[in-house]
Parts: C-alpha cells; structure tokens; sequence
C-alpha cells in the first residue's frame, strides 16, 4: 500500500510538471502571437536538447566531481559481493564499483541507464559503518537504480532549467527591444518564467524526497532491515556533523545525489539522540517501535528546511522505516 502511494505521488508530479511546462509554452504563444505546429515543434525539440546533453554528460561530471575510481573484486571483495547479491535481488545488471576520495562518510548511485549504473562509496562510510548497515546503504542505492530515479529526476529538472533559460532570454531580450509593447510583453515572460522557476525547482525537490523514501522501502524489500538502515542514517548523520568544514563545502556541490543531506547534519544529530534512548550510538528495533508509536511534530523552521532539501527530514524518514519493520 506504501509502494502504491509512493508511486501514485510521483506519477502525478511527473504529470503536474509537464502540464506546467505546456502552460508556460502555451502562454508565451499566446503573448508573443506565436502560435502552430513549427513553434511548438522547435520549443519541444529544444527541451529533448537540454535532457539529452545533461543525460549523456551527467556521469562524467559526477566522476570528476566526486573524485571517482573505479575498483575490482581483488582491492574490495566484500563490497562487490555485497553489490552483486543485492543486484541479483533486485533483478538489475551489476553496477561498476567505485570508490570516491571525499571523506564525508556517503554513497551514492547514477548512470544513463541500469546496464550503465555505478555505485560508489566513499572512503569515509567505509570506516564507519558495519557489514550489515553498509548493505542496507548499498540496498538503497541498488533501489535508486532499479527504480530508475536519475532519469526521473533528470526528465523532471529539465522544467525549471528551461523556465530559467525562458527568464534570461526574455530580460535580456526586452533591453534590445525598441517596440514598448514587445518590452512589456518580454518583461512580464521573464518574470513569470522566474517564478515559475521557484516553484518548479521546489516540485522537482518534493521529487527527490519521495525518491527517498521509495528507496529506504527498497532496500527493506532486498532484504535489509529496517533497524540496520535506520542506524546507518544515524551514523551518517553523526559523521558529516564531525565532518571538517572544508570537507562539508568540497561535497556541498553534489549533495543531492547523497544518501543524507550533509549540510543539515548538525541540526538533525540532536534530533536523532531522541531517538537512541540507551545512547549505543545505534537504533535498535525496540527504539523503532516506539518511534512509530509516537507522533512528530516539526517546527515551521523545520519544515521550510525540508522544503528546500532533496532529502527527507530525517525523523520523519527514520519513523517511515519504523512502519516498515
């Protein structure tokens, strides 16, 4: 029943956005007096353009900016095998493995396609986390893959990517035109194409987040448990709160591609300590239970910084895995 929301949920994002996207066109011919088949052909084309050139180079430019190696089954044997049985559950090809030089303990996942997808931990998720939480992490990611979330969320930016490209060309337009009602027309196009930048850009964070908890349920459906994917986020909150600054900044770019937001970690560490009542440093089943019995409730600075994130508030998050143990 989760699932079904879940997917329910996105089904109707995806539908929301393009509508949104045919609004905006739509309107623009009919300010501008464009109109027809050539019009919309070339705007539809442009917008398959932009999705194909960041489809085909998305890859390479996480490579580089997470500093990526690729390793064999000789340098990691367990984290191969531990990719392999949980692709082998979720009925996907088995993802190249990688290895990334940032020390802010993560994983992350991304690829053209599930025959071109990568996994990849970094150095410091290696040190923290047992073999248990670190194949419920991997679960995660395996989820992401199998459920095809970076083509989704790439289909889905492209809206607000094209509403801001539709703001610059407008302003700019207006300051070469010498016709003031062409100049009113370009001026009110670019800031509508503004704002609809915002919310667009908010939609596609709201995106990201049930992303998030689609995958969580993944990796609890390959098998992992629910307590060990909990404490696995635990963790790697506490990590990126102990984190050097510096460090933090380096990844700060990429974040959204992370398991967690590390830019909110010292702020959720303090919630979570709520949670880990015999102060282990782990959640077990029994702080699960009673955390799916109690009712959260989130401040409105709370709610606005989930908001603006492309991950889950973390209480929240946990609490969802707590319904699914």
């Amino acid at each position: 029943m989760k699932e079904m929301w879940l997917q329910l949920r996105l089904a109707l994002l995806v539908a929301l956005m393009f509508a949104i996207l045919y609004g905006i066109l739509a309107g623009i011919g009919y300010l501008l007096g464009l109109s027809g088949f050539f019009f919309y052909t070339y705007l539809l084309c442009f917008a398959i353009l932009l999705t194909t050139i960041q489809y085909a180079i998305g890859p390479s430019i996480v490579e580089w900016t997470m500093g990526v190696r690729y390793v064999s089954e000789e340098e990691y044997p367990k984290l191969h095998r531990m990719v392999k049985e949980l692709a082998e559950k979720a009925g996907i090809p088995k993802p190249k493995v990688g290895i990334s030089r940032l020390e802010v303990p993560n994983a992350f996942a991304f690829g053209r396609t599930k025959r071109d997808a990568r996994v990849c931990v970094t150095r410091g998720i290696l040190r923290l986390l047992d073999d248990d939480e670190l194949k419920a992490v991997l679960g995660h990611e395996i989820s992401h893959i199998r459920h095809r979330d970076v083509a989704i969320i790439t289909m889905l930016s492209v809206v607000p990517m094209l509403c801001y490209m539709l703001y610059l060309t407008f302003t700019w337009g207006s300051m070469f035109s010498r016709d003031r009602r062409e100049v009113g027309a370009e001026i009110l196009i670019g800031l509508g194409a503004l704002v609809m930048y915002f919310i667009t850009s908010l939609l596609v964070m709201y995106g990201s987040r049930i992303r998030e908890y689609y995958a969580d349920q993944g990796s609890v459906e390959l098998g992992n448990q629910p307590s060990k994917l909990a404490t696995a986020l635990y963790k790697l909150v506490y990590g990126s709160a102990k984190s050097k600054e510096v460090a933090l900044k380096q990844a700060a770019g990429m974040k959204a591609f992370f398991i967690n937001d590390i830019s909110r970690a010292k702020q959720e560490i303090r919630e979570l300590r709520e949670i880990d009542l015999d102060m282990s440093g782990t959640i077990d089943e029994e702080e699960l239970k009673m955390l799916s019995e109690k009712k959260i409730k989130l401040s409105f600075g709370e709610k606005l910084l989930e908001l603006l994130s492309s991950h889950p508030n973390m209480l929240k998050r946990i609490k969802h895995l707590a319904s699914l143990a």
